[in-house]
């Protein structure tokens, strides 16, 4: 019979993998009904606590561990948030515990439920979770969102709508009267006010804007975009974000397309790279 575990328990109650945690380890943040149903189900599935370095952890008061939690880790944009955590929680005696959400909501999910019990407080950058799923986690400790507005918790943005003006004010100098957008996730807040900001500043300077996407916030991403916009006569592109907008040189130049010169592209974040390729990526520094 395969062993009984935390996560077993939680779908069975119906409650978090954390919760179920708190209800052995610290009965007190645990509602008293919500502790005897938790119980109650651990019994009947035969669950039984062992005493693991995990679980001890969440015994104590404090981990001075912050969690710090990415879309991507291999997005270049992440890299100047990774590191500048840390040094600010090294010189406040604290550690970070990266997750990396790999641009999945289920894994996201997931990695945060495994690393809730062994932190203080959560740094969010990016989340693809919804605004519900992250004002329960400011429930159970500090939440700090980046990069996203979340009605009741602290968010730290950058100035998307005037980033999008200055690119698009940069198209129209160059005599572009047609921009079109390549998209990136659904799921991400920057990339819906990126293009509100898009289509505002569009309609005051009198430019017609597109949209294709959306598509993955990648190099591969931005190829697919490449294709579809080579498709449509495109010869103006704002991509949601470096990657993206090097993916679409990359693919335009890979067709015979020159850029700047029959195509002008702009990506978004000034991340590490946008300078590497050739020619250099023009981008909004965020």
């Amino acid at each position: 019979m395969a062993k009984v575990t935390i996560y077993d328990v939680a779908r069975a109650a119906g409650v978090s993998a954390s919760t179920v945690s708190r209800a052995f380890s610290r009965p007190g943040r645990v509602s008293n009904a919500t502790a005897l149903r938790i119980r109650a189900v651990a019994e009947e599935l035969g669950y039984r606590t062992e005493p693991l370095v995990a679980h001890q952890a969440t015994s104590r008061q404090r981990t001075s561990t912050i969690g710090l939690a990415v879309s991507d880790i291999t997005n270049p944009f992440f890299f100047g948030i990774i590191r500048g955590a840390e040094s600010a929680a090294f010189r406040l005696g604290q550690g970070v515990m990266l997750v990396d959400a790999a641009e999945s909501v289920r894994v996201e999910r997931t990695m945060l439920e495994h690393a809730l019990p062994l932190i203080d407080g959560l740094v969010v950058g990016s989340s693809r979770l919804d605004d519900t799923h992250l004002r329960q986690l400011a429930k159970e400790i500090p939440v700090i969102v980046l990069n996203r507005v979340v009605n009741g918790l602290p968010s730290i943005i950058a100035d998307n709508a005037r980033g999008m003006r200055r690119a698009i004010e940069h198209l129209a100098v160059l005599g572009h009267r047609v921009i079109w957008y390549a998209a990136g996730p659904d799921a991400s807040w920057a990339n819906g006010a990126r293009y509100r900001a898009l289509r505002e500043a569009s309609l005051e300077l009198d430019i017609v804007e597109h949209r294709v996407g959306p598509y993955p916030p990648t190099v591969q991403g931005g190829a697919q975009a490449a294709d579809a916009l080579l498709e449509r006569g495109a010869r103006a592109v704002i991509a949601y974000n470096d990657l993206m907008a090097i993916g679409v040189m990359r693919r335009l130049q890979a067709k015979g397309v020159r850029v700047p010169q029959d195509v002008s592209v702009i990506g978004f974040d000034d991340s590490f790279g946008s300078d590497l390729v050739t020619p250099g990526l023009t981008t909004v520094a965020a």
